[in-house]
């Protein structure tokens, strides 16, 4: 009988593994699964890539981040066409489900 609960326990527990393995996986609302963070990966890349391509904007001055499909624009730029066409770029690229666009537009100076 003792061996037979051993057995069971034994059983039992390599059982209940994939659930507790399996849930380190699962997204929340403040985290990403794996899967989640690679797609967000790449939109943050291809973003990145169209700025750079952009004649308008200066691509340095953009941070992009990236969560679940949102795109966040973050920086300084130098025009307010240049904030425009960074969301506008964000936008276009393949997977982006929202743009938050944070850029700030830097007062002009005077000489």
């Amino acid at each position: 009988m003792k061996k037979f609960i051993v057995s069971l326990l034994a059983f039992a527990s390599l059982a209940a593994a994939p659930l507790v393995l399996s849930s380190g996986c699962a997204a929340t609302a403040t985290r990403q699964s794996t899967g989640e963070y690679v797609d967000d990966t790449a939109i943050t890349a291809k973003v990145k890539t169209e700025l750079i391509r952009d004649p308008v904007v200066k691509a340095r001055q953009v941070d992009v981040t990236t969560f679940k499909g949102t795109v966040q624009l973050s920086g300084f730029v130098d025009s307010e066409e240049a904030k425009t066409r960074a969301a506008q770029i964000a936008r276009s690229v393949n997977g982006v489900h929202d743009v938050q666009n944070n850029i700030s537009v830097k007062a002009a100076t005077t000489p």
